[in-house]
């Protein structure tokens, strides 16, 4: 947004202090207060009169136009949060307004043009995206269905049959992560996280959340991805077989490390780690686990995820110096990002006590979320595996249950509580 005196510093969202507001404020126009040149915290009403021109005031006294100041606004708006026009009545008042913005002039009327062809156009690929994930998710159904009927074909195929070059596999994985993540748009952590404002009392025609669908289906295809890892393992009849799978799996996870797609292999760590994979100790005897410990470490949960954090800042470190498109790869463990942007939502308060709008937590949660739509730009460099990224979105995976029940036929139970579970499970 435009910017006046005294607006001469930057803003800097390092070093986030809860108790900043504990400072002496400095009021420069009525309603609103800075910090170190920063703007602070204000009222919705004294930024909106900020920012709207008047007969004796301009928000940005260089242009005395404010048309294109507007489809200025309306350009980013369109671009970076598209997904707000699928609502009719989004869409509806945007021509409403860029028509009388249009209305007399040629300029205008072509960058409205440009700007309404680019906004469908993102729209449609987001609803052929969505469209195609339905079919997937159709045909992985259909597969499981199939294997329930004849559960001796699962011996016939796994993805060692398909492929059994851990760096290729990474490579698919990291295909199919960047191609969800490029389909999250930013405003869906806001829909994820935001709740009523307890101070607004104002109720909108546009007020009702729209489903974070996208951000979901990417939290599903991390607990595929674990569960598929889980089944592969579990699947072999025999221990030596399943202990080569093991191994495969940890060489993918130490690819998907090296490329950073850190979040395939998180999910491969995990479905490793689920107790049907994790109870098959004679399976594990026969496994060569210095590499697994390794990544288990750079994983670890303990200080905060300190090891992944320190990661995660050497790739994105190594993205901003890229020298080639592989090393600009930085795929976040998703789970976690959520979880921070939740906490800084959370444990933040959107307005202070005086009834003002808290804007270094919003400038702080735009950072992150800026961070994120860094990422998630990244074309992927690798050449797609038709067939190895069929097997890994539509192969048969296994519920818990099921897992337990093929673990304890690989391996029988060890207690009586193991027993009984087994028991119970083979009368289902």
């Amino acid at each position: 947004m435009p910017q006046t005196p005294p607006f001469k510093g930057q803003l800097n969202t390092g070093g986030y202090n809860n108790n900043l507001y504990d400072e002496t404020k400095e009021e420069v126009y009525p309603g609103l207060y800075y910090h170190d040149n920063n703007l602070a915290s204000g009222s919705l009403e004294a930024l909106i009169h900020h920012l709207v021109p008047t007969v004796d005031y301009y928000p940005d006294l260089r242009l005395r136009k404010t048309t294109p100041k507007i489809l200025q606004l309306l350009t980013e708006w369109t671009e970076t949060f598209p997904y707000d026009f699928r609502d009719e009545r989004m869409m509806r008042s945007l021509k409403e307004l860029t028509h009388r913005l249009a209305s007399g002039d040629e300029v205008y009327k072509k960058a409205v043009g440009q700007m309404s062809q680019g906004l469908i156009r993102r729209l449609t690929v987001l609803s052929q995206y969505e469209e195609a994930l339905v079919k997937v998710n159709a045909t992985a159904a259909e597969r499981l269905t199939a294997l329930k009927a004849k559960p001796q074909a699962a011996t016939q195929r796994d993805l060692l049959s398909i492929c059994n070059d851990p760096f290729t596999v990474a490579q698919q994985l990291t295909h199919i992560e960047l191609e969800r993540l490029s389909y999250i748009g930013p405003e869906e952590f806001v829909q994820a996280f935001v709740h009523k404002d307890p101070l607004d009392n104002d109720k909108s025609c546009f007020s009702d959340r729209k489903k974070a669908s996208n951000l979901e289906a990417y939290v599903d295809w991390f607990n595929r991805l674990s569960y598929l890892v889980a089944t592969e393992i579990c699947l072999p009849v025999k221990k030596k077989h399943r202990a080569r799978v093991i191994e495969f799996f940890i060489d993918v996870a130490r690819e998907c490390f090296n490329i950073g797609n850190f979040n395939s292999l998180m999910a491969i760590i995990s479905g490793m780690n689920m107790s049907p994979v994790s109870r098959l100790k004679k399976t594990w005897s026969k496994v060569k686990t210095a590499k697994f410990d390794i990544l288990e470490h750079q994983m670890d949960p303990s200080s905060n995820f300190y090891n992944y954090r320190t990661a995660l800042r050497g790739a994105t470190q190594r993205s901003i110096t890229a020298n080639s498109s592989r090393e600009k790869i930085v795929i976040p463990f998703f789970s976690l990002l959520i979880k921070d942007i939740y906490f800084l939502n959370e444990g933040c308060a959107s307005r202070l006590q005086n009834g003002l709008i808290n804007f270094e937590k919003f400038w702080e949660l735009a950072k992150q979320v800026s961070e994120f739509m860094t990422w998630k730009q990244v074309e992927c460099p690798f050449e797609k595996d038709r067939k190895i990224l069929q097997y890994l979105l539509t192969a048969p995976v296994f519920t818990e249950d099921a897992l337990y029940l093929a673990s304890y036929e690989s391996e029988g139970p060890e207690n009586n509580m193991e027993k009984d579970r087994w028991k119970s499970l083979r009368c289902v």
